[in-house]
């Protein structure tokens, strides 16, 4: 968006140029009237051929302002250069302007050149560096850095708590990508992923609706990202160019994420941390959902995915029951529970 605004910006300042420098020449005299229009069509011709160049080129982010800053200093020493240029062209081939519409033409080749040097600027990676050594223009961040939620953060919903208590202090990114995942294991035939996604969509729009956590839905569209297969691979790129924290409890994930040196917070390590399971003795519901590897054994889940183990519960698939804990375990792959049945559920 920001970019098309500079582009009318552009067309505009190009025909301001234009009548300005027709209101200072008489346009009656035959002279005049043919350097005029030779402005005209070799100016239009140039505005034609940079807004194509500019537009057809793949799309890429520079949000630093002094990268704008420099796009425009070499721009004005490209222009400076071609002005003398111009005037050499003129004397070697002895085409004839009146001094307006020479002024004319070097003004649209310097806003050209501006317009275009600005553009290559905001449309190069973060990592933009100048050719002077030590000189680099990076992407600057101010205040925390964003944390970048994937699907399985956002299914788990305790990243939702944990952003509601402040711990996390910082605004919560929510790439396109990772919503359209979410909806379609939303629209799953199975019925338990379709009960995940939903959740995670609920856990979603509970966020949104906090005032005390600041969520984004980011539907910017990057080259790099789009041409990345997998969603996984997508996050970790998208998290490197928004300078941001991935949030996952994907065991997996986070050592890949390790690996290529992203910043990750997996929230079953954070829940370990802080020693959050569920004691011995305490009651649940489930649905026993399969038979478990040992025998008698039948296996459950709860609404975020945790795997309950239940003895004594084999003959009991597809039924809602009660279970006694017994024993829990949290690694980083996530949480598990054994319990022993008890009843069946209401």
């Amino acid at each position: 968006m920001l970019l098309w605004l500079f582009r009318g910006i552009f067309i505009i300042v190009v025909i301001s140029v234009l009548v300005v420098n027709a209101a200072s020449m008489d346009l009656t005299a035959a002279e005049n009237s043919t350097s005029w229009w030779t402005v005209v069509i070799s100016g239009m011709a140039l505005v034609v051929f940079f807004l194509l160049l500019d537009v057809l080129t793949p799309k890429r982010k520079l949000t630093a302002l002094a990268g704008v800053f420099f796009g425009l200093l070499v721009g004005m020493l490209i222009s400076a250069v071609l002005a003398q240029a111009v005037d050499m062209i003129g004397e070697t081939y002895r085409i004839q302007l009146v001094e307006p519409a020479k002024v004319a033409v070097k003004w649209m080749l310097g806003i050209c050149i501006c317009y275009f040097t600005i553009s290559i600027v905001m449309r190069t990676k973060d990592d933009f560096r100048f050719v002077v050594p030590y000189v680099e223009f990076a992407k600057q961040t101010k205040g925390s850095r964003p944390l970048v939620l994937d699907t399985s953060a956002i299914v788990d919903g305790r990243v939702a708590d944990l952003c509601e208590s402040r711990l996390f202090d910082a605004p919560v990114i929510v790439p396109r990508f990772v919503l359209n995942e979410l909806q379609l294991i939303a629209d799953s035939g199975d019925k338990l992923k379709r009960n995940r996604g939903r959740r995670g969509l609920d856990v979603l729009k509970k966020m949104q609706a906090s005032s005390t956590i600041d969520v984004e839905i980011d539907e910017s569209t990057a080259a790099d990202i789009e041409e990345t297969k997998g969603v996984d691979q997508k996050l970790l790129l998208f998290t490197k160019i928004r300078n941001g924290r991935l949030a996952t409890t994907d065991y997996n994930l986070t050592k890949v994420a390790q690996v290529r040196s992203v910043d990750v917070v997996n929230i079953n390590d954070l829940a370990n941390s802080l020693k959050v399971v569920a004691l011995p003795g305490e009651t649940m519901h489930v649905r026993i959902v399969k038979p478990g590897e040992e025998a008698e054994q039948g296996i459950g889940y709860l609404d975020d995915g945790t795997m309950i183990v239940v003895e004594g519960a084999r003959s009991k698939i597809g039924k809602d029951i009660v279970l006694s804990v017994t024993s829990s375990l949290q690694t980083s792959a996530g949480k598990m529970i054994f319990g022993r049945f008890e009843s069946m559920s209401g």
